[in-house]
């Protein structure tokens, strides 16, 4: 089956539109809650105490998303990867949305966190079936030889909405004084989401469904429950996958969310200076996503992810050290050499859990493997990180607590095999590991 590179860069750019839209829905939450809902929803909570319930929220979003994977990849599975695409991305601007108009806990007391809990259970949702439509979509319409190129572009995804987000809270810190960035500066970002949703979804309605989908789509409406069968027929690559990721997702809301906190009281660095040093490392990481996803189409996935993780672990200690010194400068190297690390393993994932899984259920068994590993390594990681440090006082605790997730990662990545020379089409092909 012939697939043009014309077709596959309308849908890949329409795949990254739309997960940098979400992507920004889902990091403008972390951002907050780092900065203002523990005074906002928690104000009668001892400051940690508050901290830790506020990222306790922001953690509910990644409870949600596995739920949200196995809901969308059952139909996407079945039914096809647009109209799933078009489906979460309409949930994540409501819940988003209404988060901007939410009152705070002295204007309706308890409801306020609540609500504010319930949406943001909505977020996950949303966003645990947006990752494996879109990469999926991207990976299917690539031409063989280049598909962790294309996978690539949903993956932009990622760093593109947390630069949004990150610009756009540092104009608003920049602009505004305490009490009005507390007051409603916190809710420009949410309600910008409406509009960004109309733009996604103009574009997303106009991609054709995926060309490896339709051709097995016969078969792949007859698979009753493909998330069963999936965990069914290969747990093991399931936990496999998942675990590959584990790091990478865990270091990703170290570095975005928990040091924006850590930074700005601990460390007393300058909360915009923070802001925009986040801002610029997700810009350095757009490149550096394509250049890797390229290069994994020539050496493939498995050797960058072992590369990737064994550098992480040992850059551990290294890295924390670098932002305890207070130097804004040694803050964006640290951040920049975890990057390259990181983007080596997931800048070619999209292709890789898509060549894990035949087509049958490859949307079920690819977003159970992502978001498995994103509730285990980034939903609680803001909280571990807050609880060891106020334990034990210092960042090495934190350093340590990465290191043994990237060394579980590398194992992962070791066991499963290479991925890059197989087909898609070969509904048989299935996932072996070394």
């Amino acid at each position: 089956m012939a697939l043009s590179s014309s077709n596959a860069r309308r849908v890949a750019f329409a795949s990254l539109i739309g997960t940098t839209i979400e992507w920004f829905d889902f990091f403008i939450y972390g951002t907050a809650a780092a900065l203002v809902f523990d005074e906002l929803f928690f104000p009668d909570a001892d400051p940690l105490v508050g901290t830790i319930a506020a990222f306790a929220t922001f953690a509910v979003g990644f409870i949600a998303r596995p739920l949200g994977g196995v809901l969308f990849a059952h139909f996407g599975d079945r039914r096809g990867r647009k109209p799933v695409l078009v489906a979460s991305l309409l949930l994540m601007g409501v819940a988003t949305a209404l988060i901007g108009v939410l009152p705070g806990y002295h204007a309706i007391g308890v409801w306020a966190p609540l609500l504010l809990t319930t949406l943001r259970f909505a977020q996950g949702l949303g966003v645990g079936g947006e990752w494996g439509g879109a990469a999926l979509m991207a990976v299917e319409h690539a031409p063989a030889h280049r598909r962790g190129f294309y996978g690539s572009w949903p993956q932009i995804g990622v760093p593109a909405g947390l630069l949004l987000g990150n610009l756009t809270f540092s104009a608003l810190s920049a602009s505004l004084d305490e009490g009005q960035f507390a007051a409603w500066g916190w809710r420009v970002p949410f309600l910008c989401s409406a509009l960004l949703i109309l733009v996604g979804l103009f574009i997303r309605l106009r991609i054709s469904e995926s060309p490896v989908f339709e051709q097995s789509a016969e078969q792949a409406r007859d698979t009753r429950a493909p998330v069963l069968e999936v965990l069914r027929a290969h747990p093991r690559t399931v936990l496999l996958a998942a675990g590959s990721f584990l790091a990478t997702n865990a270091t990703f809301y170290v570095g975005s969310t928990w040091i924006v906190s850590y930074a700005t009281t601990a460390l007393d660095y300058e909360r915009t200076s923070i802001l925009n040093a986040n801002a610029l490392l997700a810009f350095a990481d757009i490149p550096l996503m394509l250049g890797l996803g390229l290069l994994s189409d020539r050496i493939g996935r498995r050797g960058m992810s072992l590369a990737g993780m064994a550098g992480l672990a040992v850059f551990a200690v290294p890295y924390f050290l670098l932002v305890d010194s207070g130097s804004i400068g040694l803050f964006l190297l640290g951040g920049l050499v975890v990057q390259v690390c990181r983007t080596a393993v997931y800048g070619p994932q999209s292709a890789m859990y898509a060549e894990l899984f035949s087509t049958r259920f490859r949307y079920s068994g690819a977003s159970l493997a992502y978001q498995i590993a994103a509730i285990l390594g980034g939903g609680i990681a803001p909280m571990i990180c807050t609880a060891l440090y106020r334990w034990t006082g210092t960042s090495m605790a934190i350093a340590g607590y990465t290191a043994v997730l990237c060394v579980i990662s590398f194992a992962a990545s070791y066991l499963l095999a290479e991925t890059y020379r197989r087909r898609l089409t070969d509904s048989g092909v299935e996932p072996a590991t070394t």
